[in-house]
């Protein structure tokens, strides 16, 4: 039979679990004292508690448990998932961390930034790769909208759908981080895309690149995906469609084991191509038979009935990529 504890002064009438109550009052009498909200707490609030409360990692791993048990169940993020809370509790994953971010930051430099379609790739995982370096989880990056990301202070800034901030800041003494510029290299692509929806446009531009205006964000481009899926042509979803963190995680793997080939050049397509072409000939007549709305209706009822039951294949497809995406992560903490 569980317990719970209520205490309005330190838990503001939240019902704590009883095994939970001596971490988390120690928590509440915390954030009370330094003038922090209990729940929701921050992830910095929650990593200077630590801080100033030192104690063997097993107990301070207890107080992280509940804590967050606290707050997912009152339907709040859990603060201590972060990074900014995570890193310092575990050496072993800080240590690999701290081994692959300057890899992948190397690996993001060597990209290529103009050319068709290798710019168009070389600046979106540039990006991506950067940001993994700050340790953000696959998932967060994958969610990560074009509002989210900014440059503060010469530092490149994510701030995740959690509230949680990853910072890539200046070396001492530099004006900016390196990784803003990666950041604007591809900020630019979708700038340009915003004015000028066009592939082949966006191919010129790869290739003989103009200024292009840098606008404030509407409220419907900050919501849009940071990072998107580039089919093997260099087309960008005509609606924007995020990245998924199985791909992420790939990409990542990829370019991780050096095994990303150099994409071949593919040529520009001119605007007049068509026009100038004698063998294209438009038909400006088009009869239509007379039974092609019964025959689409047919064809509709048809196709139903063949794709009933597939919600229940996808989800098979996504438990298989969850379980793929799992064995991924753990062979990328072991590198």
């Amino acid at each position: 039979m569980r317990h719970y504890y209520r205490d309005p002064g330190t838990a503001a009438g939240l019902r704590i679990p009883a095994r939970y109550r001596h971490d988390w009052a120690l928590f509440a009498d915390w954030c009370t004292a330094t003038n922090h909200r209990p729940i929701p707490a921050t992830p910095e609030a929650l990593a200077l508690f630590l801080r100033e409360h030192p104690a063997a990692v097993a107990t301070q791993r207890r107080r992280l448990s509940a804590i967050n048990t606290v707050h997912t169940h009152h339907g709040h993020p859990a603060p201590g998932r972060s990074e900014t809370v995570r890193r310092p509790l575990d050496a072993a994953r800080a240590t690999r961390l701290d081994r692959l971010a300057p890899l992948l930051l190397h690996k993001a430099a060597e990209l290529p930034v103009t050319g068709w379609p290798s710019g168009v790739f070389g600046r979106r995982d540039g990006l991506l790769l950067t940001l993994a370096a700050t340790g953000m989880p696959f998932a967060q990056l994958a969610r990560l909208r074009r509002g989210d990301v900014t440059v503060a202070a010469g530092a490149l800034v994510a701030t995740t759908t959690d509230g949680e901030r990853f910072c890539l800041p200046p070396e001492p003494g530099a004006g900016a981080s390196p990784a803003v510029g990666v950041y604007y290299r591809w900020a630019e692509i979708q700038a340009f895309l915003d004015q000028y929806p066009n592939t082949d446009l966006l191919a010129q531009h790869l290739t003989d690149p103009v200024e292009v205006e840098h606008r404030v964000l509407t409220d419907r481009q900050a919501r849009q995906p940071l990072l998107s899926p580039i089919d093997r042509w260099g087309h960008l979803p005509l609606m924007p469609q995020p990245m998924t963190a199985q791909s992420i995680a790939s990409i990542v793997r990829e370019h991780l084991a050096g095994r990303v080939r150099p994409r071949t050049p593919l040529p520009l397509r001119k605007q007049g191509d068509r026009d100038d072409d004698p063998h294209v000939r438009l038909e400006t007549e088009i009869d239509l038979d007379p039974h092609y709305y019964e025959r689409g209706i047919a064809a509709r009822r048809s196709a139903r009935d063949s794709l009933d039951g597939l919600a229940d294949v996808f989800d098979d497809i996504e438990a298989r990529a969850d379980a793929l995406l799992e064995e991924l992560l753990t062979v990328l903490e072991e590198l």
